[in-house]
Order: C-alpha cells, then sequence, then structure tokens
C-alpha cells in the first residue's frame, strides 16, 4: 500500500496511465489494526470514495485536511480479504495489505472498509475478480504517470481524462469550431481518402453504342410461298385409318405436324373373338 500518492488538491483520484476505473462506490469508511510500523497517518476512520482499477484500489478522502489524503492497495499486496456481513451494522471488507517500497510507511496492517450506503457485496465480488485476473496477468508498472479522474460530482459526470505527458506516442489533433479534424485529403484527389486506381485496372468510360436500324421488311416485290397442303399417304390394310387418312392433312412444310378432323371417332365395336372367348 502506498501512501498520499493517488489524489489531487481539489478531491479527484490520479490514477495510473494505462488503467481505467472500473467501479467506484462513496461514503466508505476505511479504518486501520494491528500496524506494525509506528504511524499517525493510519489511526482513527477515514471517510471517502474507493475506486477499483484492473490492478488497485484506490481510496480518497473526503476530508482535504486529513493527513491520509489517499491510499492506494495494489492487489498483489493484499491478502486475506473477506466480505462481512454481520447481523448489526454495515456491511464491510476486511484483509492484510502490505507496505509498498517507497509508499511512505513499512509493514503490514489490517483494514476494514465499511459501506453504510451499500455496495459491499457489489464491491466485494468486483475486487475478488479483479484481483484474480490481475494475479494471471503481467505485473502493472507502479511508476507510470497518472491522470487525473474527478471527484463525484465534479465536472456534472465523468469526462476522459487528460493525456499525461508521454502517455501517447502521438497527441490529439486540434478541434476546429469544436470538432476534431478529419484525415487529411490525397493531393489531386478532392472528395476521397484514398487514391484513385491505376490505370488499366478499370475502364476509363463507357463507349456509347447506337441501336441497330430498325429492320427494312420484306422487298416490294416478294410474294409469300404457297400453302402446298396435301393429305397424309392412306394406310395399306386398314379401311379405317385410310378414311381418318382422307379426311386429315398435313403441311409438307412441317411434316412433324398432322392436323386430323375435330369429329367424334365411330363407336367401338368389340372383336369377334373376344365375344367367343366371353362364352
Amino acid at each position: 500500500m502506498a501512501l498520499n500518492r493517488n489524489h489531487s488538491p481539489n478531491g479527484g483520484a490520479l490514477i495510473n496511465n494505462g488503467e481505467s476505473v472500473v467501479r467506484q462506490c462513496k461514503n466508505v469508511e476505511l479504518s486501520f489494526s494491528d500496524v506494525t510500523s509506528k504511524t499517525d497517518i493510519l489511526k482513527g476512520t477515514k471517510k471517502g470514495t474507493i475506486y477499483l482499477t484492473p490492478y488497485r484500489l484506490v481510496f480518497v478522502s473526503n476530508n482535504p485536511k486529513d493527513c491520509l489524503g489517499s491510499a492506494m492497495f495494489p492487489y498483489y499486496l493484499m491478502k486475506g480479504c473477506s466480505l462481512e456481513q454481520p447481523v448489526f451494522g454495515a456491511n464491510y471488507i476486511k484483509g492484510t495489505v502490505r507496505a509498498e517500497p517507497g509508499g511512505y510507511w513499512e509493514g503490514q496492517a489490517n483494514f476494514k472498509m465499511s459501506f453504510p450506503s451499500g455496495g459491499a457485496i457489489e464491491v466485494g465480488q468486483h475486487l475478488f475478480k479483479l484481483a484474480t485476473n490481475a494475479s494471471q496477468a503481467p505485473p502493472a508498472q507502479n511508476g507510470a504517470a497518472s491522470y487525473g479522474y474527478p471527484a463525484p460530482g465534479m465536472m456534472n459526470g465523468y469526462g476522459p481524462p487528460p493525456p499525461a505527458p508521454n502517455g501517447y506516442p502521438y497527441p490529439p489533433p486540434p478541434q476546429q469550431n469544436g470538432f476534431y479534424q478529419g484525415p487529411p485529403v490525397v493531393p489531386g484527389n478532392v472528395g476521397y481518402s484514398y487514391a484513385p486506381a491505376a490505370g488499366g485496372m478499370y475502364p476509363a468510360g463507357f463507349d456509347y453504342m447506337a441501336p441497330p436500324p430498325p429492320y427494312p421488311g420484306p422487298p416490294p416485290n416478294w410474294t409469300p410461298p404457297g400453302q402446298d397442303w396435301a393429305a397424309p399417304p392412306p394406310v395399306a390394310g386398314n379401311p379405317k385409318a385410310a378414311e381418318a387418312a382422307g379426311s386429315a392433312y398435313y403441311n409438307p412444310n412441317n411434316p412433324h405436324s398432322v392436323y386430323m378432323p375435330t369429329e367424334r371417332p365411330p363407336p367401338y365395336a368389340p372383336h369377334p373373338d373376344s365375344e367367343k372367348k366371353s362364352n
């Protein structure tokens, strides 16, 4: 744990660059016991707001005159944490935290975070999940630059944090009339942000083709060919077929089609041999 290193004079929290606040809770009471080193900065009960990031818990005091302005709890220095739900009194989270090198105190201490306004269960579940994930991830850089996170009720909400010095390789572009600039336009290609296609890839244009001339029609002296209709040849040995063939006709120019009369066929007469078989 590090002391008085993660708060700003206006009461906001200073969050390490590259991290983000995933949960916060106001009206939290923090107290310490069994402190191995002799220090007065951890005495008494502190009231403030806690912020959870992927690698640490930050407590910021509501009292700007308090000697403990902030306390930063890296998850890898916390152990024995548990969520307590007493019958009488507010729920609280307790555990043991060790001092971080250069954290303005030494040794270890037991801590207790009470939640008089509620939220202990949600914060506790989120805290245990973040601590588990942080133990499986690469260690965070404690010496990284920090950015300011506003205190609750400030700035009418939470805006994006200002960029820290040397925090990002490229600074954001300046605003013009409240809007960010668009991408630079490629010279010689106004209106598009990409260069035109190489020559020969696409046709330069479409050549107009006139419609074909209208059909001139038949020549002046043309006469249609005669309709050489002829009856089909009679079928030998079948008088009824010959009779039908005499009344039918076909077009020699279209020998695959035969035109038959529309009269009804003669009634069916049974064959003499079929009557003998039935008798």
